[in-house]
């Protein structure tokens, strides 16, 4: 039976959207496999998961008994307690955030199984984005302990931040994860030997994050480079709110927007280098 020119494209269109249902459900399958990978691997190792929540949870500590000492000798902290151990979660929720990342793919490397998955029929963004749940889960692993340690020891709760919490927990971890597709495309370019990378590299921006006083207490010159990070207004923001100020909307679009900047160049140049390394043949070398 002869179809009209309307059945035969209505028969297209379903076919097309048929074949992209289809191809949607195999990148999410690849995603989870990945992520499923990863989440065995923890399973098999306490340690890892205990490391995972005893370094936070001594920064916390440590930093809750210098808040209680500078209490009694600081007006600045008396006037808001909570103020330096909510600088010291929100800064892990960044550091947990970028090496959750980065030791996902070490992992990868270690085990010498990169080759594998460039092989497969993974794709490097489906890769990326299985890496990027692995550090959230990660994070949220390392940070929950602590700030119920917080609240149990010093009666201090980051989640009073409300709604808040929630955007700086976000432009955090979006902005560990830019530091972490830098250091993973660094890997790839150089090998192994920049694995140290991975812990070092986001202590570089900490002096000029104002993670634990305001960016006006840097020089003029650093002030500047601090505005041009995401983490300043993100712990300013933090400040103004425990300070009485309210939630400043223009310090989160400043941080948004850096965020979104960096986190495409971090793309990028991720891509980029995995591209050429894969040209090249060298993932199946970095593991040597």
């Amino acid at each position: 039976m002869t179809r009209t020119p309307f059945e035969a494209s209505q028969t297209s269109t379903e076919n097309i959207s048929d074949h992209t249902l289809v191809r949607s459900s195999s990148s999410l399958m690849r995603i989870y496999a990945v992520l499923l990978r990863h989440l065995y691997l923890m399973k098999a190792s306490w340690p890892r998961i205990l490391e995972m929540m005893y370094w936070p949870s001594i920064q916390m500590v440590l930093w809750g008994f210098i808040t209680q000492f500078l209490m009694t000798n600081s007006s600045y902290i008396a006037q808001a307690t909570g103020v330096l151990i909510s600088a010291v979660l929100l800064w892990d929720i960044l550091f947990r955030g970028q090496l959750g990342f980065s030791l996902s793919f070490l992992e990868e490397l270690w085990s010498r199984n990169l080759g594998n998955l460039a092989v497969s029929p993974l794709r490097p963004v489906e890769f990326l984005i299985s890496l990027m749940m692995m550090s959230l889960i990660r994070t949220i692993i390392g940070i929950v302990p602590a700030t119920f340690l917080a609240i149990l020891f010093y009666k201090v709760s980051i989640y009073d931040l409300g709604l808040p919490l929630v955007l700086f927990f976000s432009n955090l971890l979006i902005m560990g994860w830019s530091i972490g597709l830098l250091v993973c495309a660094l890997i790839l370019r150089v090998g192994l030997g920049a694995e140290s990378m991975a812990w070092l590299t986001i202590f570089l921006i900490a002096p000029i994050s104002a993670i634990y006083y305001p960016v006006e207490i840097l020089p003029d010159w650093l002030q500047t480079l601090a505005w041009c990070l995401p983490t300043a207004p993100v712990f300013e923001g933090m400040r103004a709110i425990l300070f009485g100020e309210g939630f400043q909307l223009n310090l989160y679009l400043h941080s948004l927007g850096l965020n979104l900047l960096y986190f495409a160049i971090g793309m990028c140049i991720f891509l980029w280098s995995y591209h050429v390394a894969r040209k090249r043949g060298l993932l199946l070398q970095i593991g040597e």
